[in-house]
């Protein structure tokens, strides 16, 4: 038996024509498929083919504009060129910033608990009322739009 082994990109989201504050209405499905479909147009038919087996979208938050994409060991490779590359999801014009590569999902959620915390500590001075600040750390500190189910609590 053969043990396959994965990568998780964490790209941050950047849009520039929407506020910080604001959610992006990005949907996993659309991101994933324009990922795909910038592979195919940069790397031809190889590089698709190579991608498309393990490739998937573990988590998008529209609040933190943070995604995490699971890819095979190897064709990571095309991946991480690709997504310099894209400037447009649907009808939003973006940038992707690649903020870490990892071996494991958990790992990759313990790097985003650490970006996000720091996002939240620039975010609450901006913020009046302390009702606000709770709702900006509920949203932020969401990782239930994951695939995968795990307890955040015992990662720490």
């Amino acid at each position: 038996m053969v043990r396959f082994k994965n990568r998780y990109i964490t790209v941050e989201i950047m849009a520039s024509d929407i506020p910080e504050l604001k959610p992006l209405s990005l949907k996993s499905k659309i991101f994933h498929d324009t990922v795909l479909n910038k592979i195919q147009q940069l790397h031809g038919d190889f590089g698709s083919a190579a991608v498309r087996t393990g490739f998937l979208t573990k988590y998008c938050n529209e609040n933190t504009r943070i995604a995490i994409i699971r890819v095979r060991h190897g064709p990571h490779h095309f991946v991480t060129s690709a997504l310099p590359f894209i400037t447009k999801i649907g009808k939003l014009d973006i940038r992707l910033k690649t903020l870490h590569v990892s071996a494991t999902l958990k790992h990759s959620f313990k790097f985003i608990q650490k970006h996000q915390r720091a996002y939240l500590d620039k975010m609450w001075s901006k913020l009046k009322t302390e009702e606000e600040q709770k709702m900006l750390e509920a949203a932020v500190m969401d990782f239930t739009k994951t695939d995968v189910a795990i307890n955040i609590e015992n990662i720490s």
